[in-house]
């Protein structure tokens, strides 16, 4: 076995770029968090975390074997339960901002001047405890015992940049924009949010607006955008109007381009307080744009979003519809958070288990996407050609010091399009409908056949 210098060492591996031994150090003294010279001290303890996420979240059995020190399961998950969840949410904040200043200002990385971001939700899995069922709960077509706790997961990622600002774990009937406003906190004045329709509404708008944030967002489907110049609205309390838009015209800026002034509703979104709500403006302009999908193999032909960048000038009708495609990055971003690196299924057993493995995934994220950014500068292609699993490869692998290799780059592909179906057949067994020990119960009781 190694001593703990040359084990801590090999741990590192090029971690220490980003996150030298006296991070976590720094971060236990501002926390006022003592602690003793032991094995598994907190600076082995977080580079054990992260290289075991960094191995695909492999079991903790395995961890002695990669750090080649001699320490048991037990004294492991002691050690990770003794650094609190304010440690994970600091390391975190620093590692992010230390891949952000390698770049900062840099214009090829902003949209016409603005830093872009996607927020969408997901969801993930996590081990059947009673406390996980209480915190997360599970879907009402699983029966109790035969399912798994689903935490909903609220992610806001840079769009050039590729790195994950804000993941917000919540319960599974949890709508995407009960925890938006808490993303806004990761944001500037200029910044332009970009997500579905889910995060379309008058409060989110006006929120945005007050912020002096910008928004581009796919239209709610139960609003009505009619495009025609000059035609009727109904009053913001107008009753029997059924059909007809709840916003006034005000000008159209081309074909399926117009700008209206939005009426406050007077309904209180649930997600907001009364006081909240108040504070918000009567009437809100913003701009609506309609545009056809033309590429083959898209489900959806036409799209209209709702957005609150104004000037037709500087923000075109294509300029904003190519930048509303990019929204679909973000599909790409959380697979591979939960395929690539395997956080579709978490293995802590407690609530604030789960929070610190949440973290400790998003910065191990966080990492490799700043391991993409070197490698596409180095390589002279944009970000998102670099292959992510190769980058999780190498940083895998690297040992401290090591220079950064080229990088496989991925084909561009316009218009692929594949069939949303799978080719391997699962095991045909039946699914879990009663809890698993009354159904071993039911084996052990069954006479042997004849």
């Amino acid at each position: 076995m190694s001593t703990i210098s040359q084990a801590l060492h090999h741990l590192k591996g090029n971690l220490s770029q980003v996150i030298p031994e006296t991070l976590p150090l720094r971060i236990c003294r501002d926390l006022g968090r003592s602690f003793r010279q032991r094995t598994l001290t907190p600076a082995v303890t977080t580079y054990l975390f992260l290289q075991q996420v960094l191995h695909g979240n492999t079991a903790c059995s395995g961890l002695r074997h990669l750090a080649k020190i001699d320490f048991s399961d037990s004294a492991y998950g002691q050690a990770r339960a003794r650094l609190p969840v304010a440690f994970f949410h600091r390391l975190l904040r620093a590692v992010t901002s230390h891949c952000y200043a390698e770049d900062d200002g840099d214009p090829r990385l902003r949209w016409k001047g603005h830093r872009v971001f996607l927020i969408d939700g997901s969801s993930f899995s996590m081990p059947d405890t009673p406390e996980l069922q209480k915190e997360f709960g599970q879907p009402d077509a699983q029966a109790p015992g035969c399912g798994f706790p689903i935490a909903h997961l609220l992610a806001l990622f840079d769009a050039h940049q590729g790195f994950l600002l804000r993941a917000i774990p919540a319960p599974y009937r949890t709508h995407d924009m009960a925890q938006a406003t808490l993303t806004h906190q990761a944001l500037q004045p200029g910044d332009v949010l970009v997500g579905d329709r889910a995060f379309c509404s008058y409060a989110h708008l006006a929120l945005c607006r007050q912020r002096r944030l910008h928004g581009l967002f796919r239209a709610h489907q139960r609003l009505i955008v009619d495009c025609r110049r000059g035609r009727a609205h109904a009053a913001a309390k107008a009753k029997g109007t059924a059909g007809m838009p709840r916003s006034r015209w005000i000008k159209s800026l081309g074909k399926h381009d117009q700008v209206v002034e939005y009426f406050k509703p007077e309904r209180r979104p649930s997600w907001m307080s009364a006081e909240e709500y108040a504070r918000l403006p009567a009437l809100l302009v913003v701009r609506e744009i309609r545009f056809a999908v033309t590429e083959p193999g898209y489900r959806t032909q036409q799209v209209t979003v709702v957005t609150t960048l104004l000037d037709a000038k500087r923000y075109s009708k294509r300029a904003l519809a190519k930048l509303y495609g990019c929204r679909w990055q973000v599909e790409t971003d959380l697979r591979h958070l939960k395929q690539t690196m395997g956080m579709d299924v978490l293995r802590c057993e407690t609530y604030v288990g789960v929070v610190k493995e949440l973290l400790v995934f998003v910065t191990v994220y966080n990492l490799v996407r700043r391991v993409m950014l070197q490698a596409s500068r180095r390589q002279g292609v944009p970000p998102d050609r670099i292959s992510f699993v190769d980058a999780l490869r190498w940083l895998r692998q690297a040992r401290p010091g090591e220079e950064l290799r080229s990088l496989r780059v991925n084909p561009e592909r316009p218009g692929r399009a594949e069939p949303r179906a799978k080719k391997r057949r699962a095991k045909s067994y039946p699914l879990l409908r009663q809890p698993r020990a009354k159904l071993r119960e039911a084996l052990f009781r069954k006479e042997p056949a004849t």
